[in-house]
């Protein structure tokens, strides 16, 4: 049965703010749980089949499909808020034209990275100081992700496109399947037959494929819905002005992903020389940080998407309401999560490991896990506005300041100049996160976010 068109392109140009931010933002709520479900699924089963030496692996892969996979998410929100700002101009003959654009971009940049990727892997794994005991079951894990990364990125190309049109729902329901695909394929390859790090990264790859599937099945079938045509040529064609405008746009945003993966990276290639306890219980740390900023992200984005067709629909004061929802629901999140981690550490850390030496170092990453939720609240409505706006200007000063200047300035000056080792390289990387909001301050301020990418 086909829905018409009205119901499938949402209008967040008028209704209830709080009640349209909570109903579109909690099937991205709900699809980040599911992620979160088979990512620390991966390092639960590692942990527990491998140990730390597995912990470590994934750790150290991990970072290097995540700083890959977060310059791709840059340019698909780029894509998200554009979609959002041709819809609130009434620009819907766009379409078709600029959903070409996107999927052609973004075939053609996971190809790219993935062949770059794999052919100086190892050179990047003794860049990052990967732990001897380690480094073969890292190799493994990354291998397999960089070889699978246009499965997982033309996925976030679909989720994109259908959530800039307001439909967070059926994200949810392709999601929903790969994370439960993903955990039944974990437990086959690693603990049923044996295969390491890799198994568990051939285990997303394969899930996020089929998901992926699935969402262009799900475009195909309501293309007219949507107003698109789909046809096998979206996949190498483009519209020059269309591509342009969203690389304009989208390379600060994936700048601004880069450069903080990139940072992190390098910050983690520091930990990485105190050893494979520090390592492994790095990996944790990164997963439950990522947790936490999954959850962040479902509430900026459905903020950002909501801010954008306002903004290319004239209508700021809509704009301030959304911000300031956007706050309070990631500010009982980040108080639930700290609440969490600060009376139970040692629950939540020993479900990845019973290693004392790794769980001891997990006591002393409260204080930091506690300053990393505090700054995921504060970036919720900031990222909203920064990226809603579509100005690419503010978001290269955010790259710039957060992912480069601040969080290796932080880290080296806490972690080397302070003496407090890896503790310090930790914490510099957390109090670098509250640079999108001391940004987001000036730039609300200044008027400058009322300007369109997209002009009516």
């Amino acid at each position: 049965m086909n829905h018409h068109p009205q119901q499938i392109i949402r209008d967040f140009t008028q209704g209830d703010v709080r009640r349209q931010l909570i109903a579109f933002s909690l099937p991205l709520f709900l699809s980040h749980l599911l992620q979160i479900a088979y990512n620390m699924a991966d390092m639960v089963i590692i942990g527990q089949v491998m140990g730390k030496v597995g912990l470590s692996a994934i750790s150290v892969g991990g970072d290097i499909y995540s700083c890959i996979t977060f310059v791709a998410m840059g340019f698909a929100n780029a894509g998200q808020i554009l979609l959002s700002q041709f819809i609130g101009a009434g620009k819907r003959d766009q379409l078709d034209r600029f959903m070409a654009t996107i999927f052609t971009f973004f075939l053609g940049f996971a190809l790219t990275v993935s062949i770059a990727g794999l052919f100086f892997l190892e050179e990047i794994l003794q860049l990052m100081n990967t732990p001897p005991e380690a480094y073969a079951e890292a190799l493994a894990y990354a291998r397999v992700s960089l070889a699978g990364i246009v499965f997982i990125d033309m996925y976030n190309a679909v989720s994109a496109v259908l959530r800039g049109m307001g439909d967070a729902k059926h994200p949810f329901y392709f999601i929903g399947f790969a994370a439960l695909l993903n955990i039944v394929l974990d437990l086959v390859f690693v603990p049923l037959l044996g295969m390491g790090a890799g198994g568990a990264a051939l285990a997303t790859v394969l899930s996020q494929g089929l998901s992926c599937g699935l969402g262009f099945a799900f475009l195909l079938r309501h293309r007219g819905e949507y107003h698109l045509t789909l046809s096998p040529r979206l996949f190498f064609t483009w519209d020059r002005q269309l591509m342009g405008l969203l690389v304009s746009l989208g390379f600060p945003m994936a700048l601004k992903n880069a450069s903080v993966q990139l940072t992190k990276m390098f910050v983690n290639a520091w930990i990485n020389a105190f050893g494979v306890a520090v390592s492994a219980f790095a990996g944790i740390g990164h997963k439950l940080n990522s947790a936490l900023n999954m959850l962040s992200n479902s509430v900026n984005t459905a903020g950002a998407s909501m801010i954008g067709q306002n903004i290319g629909a004239g209508k700021y004061g809509r704009v301030r309401r959304i911000m300031a929802e956007t706050f309070k629901f990631m500010s009982v999140l980040a108080c639930l999560f700290a609440a969490a981690v600060y009376f139970f550490p040692d629950q939540i850390f020993g479900l990845f490991t019973a290693d004392p030496e790794v769980l001891r170092i997990g006591r002393e990453y409260v204080p930091i896990a506690i300053l990393l939720a505090l700054g995921c609240d504060t970036r919720s409505g900031s990222n909203a506005l920064l990226n809603g706006s579509g100005n690419p200007h503010i978001n290269l000063a955010v790259a710039l300041l957060d992912g480069i200047v601040l969080r290796l300035g932080f880290s080296i000056f806490f972690g080397f100049y302070c003496h407090m080792g890896y503790f310090g390289l930790w914490l510099g990387d957390a109090v670098a996160g509250f640079t999108p909001f001391v940004i987001c301050l000036f730039f609300y301020r200044s008027g400058a976010w009322k300007k369109a990418a997209v002009h009516r």
